[in-house]
Formats: structure tokens, sequence, C-alpha cells
């Protein structure tokens, strides 16, 4: 087209532009393609999204990192980009990607040009109809987006008439305007008074804007929200032939009241049932479970019994890994087994505790 594409920010109007020179999508396409072939991996953003308990993700987006994230991350996505695929619910999801502009593997179909988008409404409105009922039941929070789409202006205004101006609260965060980007202070400063408009308009719509200095703080914000969350999560590990000065008895009734009172404090509990102290974990979180009908066992229970056998040691690290990312705090419990006749430090809750300590865990030692 001639055009410098550096120069240039309606990237929807060069698209139709070169759509009406070329009268066919082929180059289009091919461009699409090429740009997200395989060869990009998800940032560290998406595997921590993937790890948090988010039900929902809306994505403008053609590529597959989201999707690929909640893989690695043990998840089952429920990938939605066709009218058919809203018809469909996959078994046993995770999280439902809603990916409104279509997939790298239909680039056809990808909404990439004027003409696309004036004809969403009539070709893709149930997804309209979706994410207005998502943006009035749901919070969301909207990373590396700047509010130029056509379709969601459109949405949010539908969305913020119907509900008589009072939109429930959502989030952005924005990189705030550096001087290094610019050419003059003029063109700081105008750059600046319309980034504080930008932030204004989107209060209308209930959007409440966070600014950070580089995009790398996204990262940083997104890692204390994992942290709050996963603090929730407690693994108690441990290993117990014999429990010294205690006695059976007592460290036993111990083990169970720790299990009790922190499923009464609304935390989970992540266990890999070590000898001597996993069965006392579970009795203790089942007399609570009981006396309170309203919680559900695999809401707040994890656990994760070591598979045995010749070759299951093989296999321990990885349980251990995938054990203890979920939790936030670590309680380690005894740690002593029967080896050849003798009692010995156990080797496992030493590694769980190296584990633990590697992933930023915080660490509760029991002294005794």
């Amino acid at each position: 087209l001639e055009l410098d594409i550096d120069q240039e920010h309606d990237l929807i109007s060069i698209a139709q532009y070169h759509l009406n020179e070329k009268q066919n999508r082929s180059g289009l396409n091919r461009a699409l393609i090429e740009q997200l072939s395989p060869g990009h991996v998800p940032t560290e953003n998406h595997r921590i999204l993937a790890r948090l308990p988010i039900k929902v993700f809306w994505t403008t987006n053609y590529d597959k990192l989201v999707e690929e994230s909640l893989k690695a991350a043990g998840k089952i996505p429920d990938v939605k980009y066709t009218l058919d695929h809203l018809k469909l619910t996959k078994p046993r999801r995770d999280a439902i990607v809603y990916k409104m502009h279509g997939d790298i593997d239909h680039p056809d179909d990808a909404v990439l040009t004027k003409d696309d988008y004036e004809r969403y409404q009539s070709m893709r409105g149930q997804y309209v109809t979706a994410l207005s009922g998502d943006l009035v039941a749901k919070m969301f929070l909207f990373l590396g987006f700047s509010f130029t789409d056509p379709n969601l202006d459109y949405i949010l205004s539908r969305v913020r008439i119907s509900l008589h101006g009072k939109p429930r609260d959502h989030y952005c965060v924005f990189k705030k305007c550096q001087r290094s980007g610019f050419a003059s202070d003029d063109a700081f400063k105008y750059a600046e008074i319309k980034q504080h408009l930008a932030i204004n308009d989107l209060k209308r719509f209930g959007v409440q804007t966070l600014l950070v200095d580089e995009y790398s703080d996204i990262t940083a914000i997104l890692k204390q929200i994992e942290n709050r969350y996963q603090r929730k999560t407690v693994l108690i590990s441990g290993s117990a032939h014999e429990y010294g000065s205690w006695g059976a008895d007592k460290a036993e009734a111990f083990v169970r009241g720790l299990s009790h009172a922190l499923i009464k404090n609304d935390n989970r509990v992540v266990s890999g049932f070590g000898l001597g102290v996993g069965s006392q974990v579970i009795t203790g979180i089942l007399e609570e479970l009981y006396q309170h009908q309203g919680k559900r066992l695999h809401d707040q229970l994890i656990l994760r019994p070591f598979p045995q056998g010749a070759d299951a040691q093989k296999q321990w690290e990885a349980y251990r890994q995938e054990m203890i990312a979920h939790a936030g705090i670590a309680v380690f419990l005894f740690g002593n087994k029967l080896q050849a006749g003798s009692v010995v430090p156990a080797n496992g809750v030493r590694r769980e505790f190296e584990i633990a300590r590697e992933n930023g865990l915080l660490l509760i030692p029991i002294g005794a």
C-alpha cells in the first residue's frame, strides 16, 4: 500500500485498505499465519493467569497462548470462536476461553477489517450477548487492551445503558506516558492530557485504571495476586514412624486439630498422605466438613497419595512439584521414617521443604 505501518494507528482501516486494493484476503491471512506461527510461547503473565482460579477468559487475539497456558497448568480449556462452539460444553472444563475475533487456524473467519466489524452484530451477535452478560455478572480485569476496539466500545455502552449508568466495577492496567517516548515536551504533555481524559472516560463504564511505569510491573502485580490467593492453601508435609516425647496419641490429636482449624478458617489443605501424618490430616478435615455441611471436600482438600512400586520414586519429584505449586504456606511435622530397622530423617520431607523454599512459600516447621 506504500504506507509506513509504524506511522499508522488505525490498523483496522489499514487491513480494509489492503482488502479494497487486492480484492481478496489471502495476503492478510498469510500475514496472520506468519506472525502468529509456532515459536511464540506463553509469557509469565499467561502462566500466572492460568494458575489463578479464573473461570472465564475473553480475548480479541487470534493466537493460542491462553489455552496453551491453561493446558500447561493442568487445566481443561473450553475454547469458543465459532457460533457452534457456543452451543457445546466441553466435559470437565476448568475455564472458558472466548476468542471473540476468531482463531489463527481459521484466518478467513478472523475479525480483521472494517467489513468484519460492521458485520459483527449480524454474524457473531451471540458473542455480543455472552460478553454483555459477563460484563454485568462478573468483574473484569483488562490486560494489554487499549479500549480502541469498536466492538467492545459498543458493548460497554449497551451494558452501561441497560444498568442505568451504574455498571459494576472493572479494572484495567495502562502504562503511564513516559517522557522518553516522545520527541518533545509538548508532545509528551499532549499525550499525558489524552491519557488522563481516556482514564476519566472509562469510569463511565465502571472501569478503574491502574497506571504502571513499565509493562514488567504488570507481572509483579499478577504475582502478588497469585501470592495472596495461594496463601489460602496450606501444604502439610510430614512423616513419622515415632513421635518422640509427644507420644502417638498426643501427636495424632495435634495433627487432627491443626487440619480441623485450617479448614474451619476457610483454608484449603494440600497433603501427600505422609506416613503417620496423612491419615490424621484427613480425619481432622472430615470432622470439620461433617460439622458444616455447606463445605465440600474437593474444595477444601488436595490429596496426592504417592505411587508405590519399583519405579514409583521416579514420579515422586514431579508429584511433589505439582503438589507444592498449589500452596502459599507449608507446615512441616516430624520428618522421620523407618529404614533398615533404624529411625532416620525422612528425605521426602526434606525434599518438600527444599521445593517449598525454592517456590517462595512461607515455611512453618513445628519445633518438635
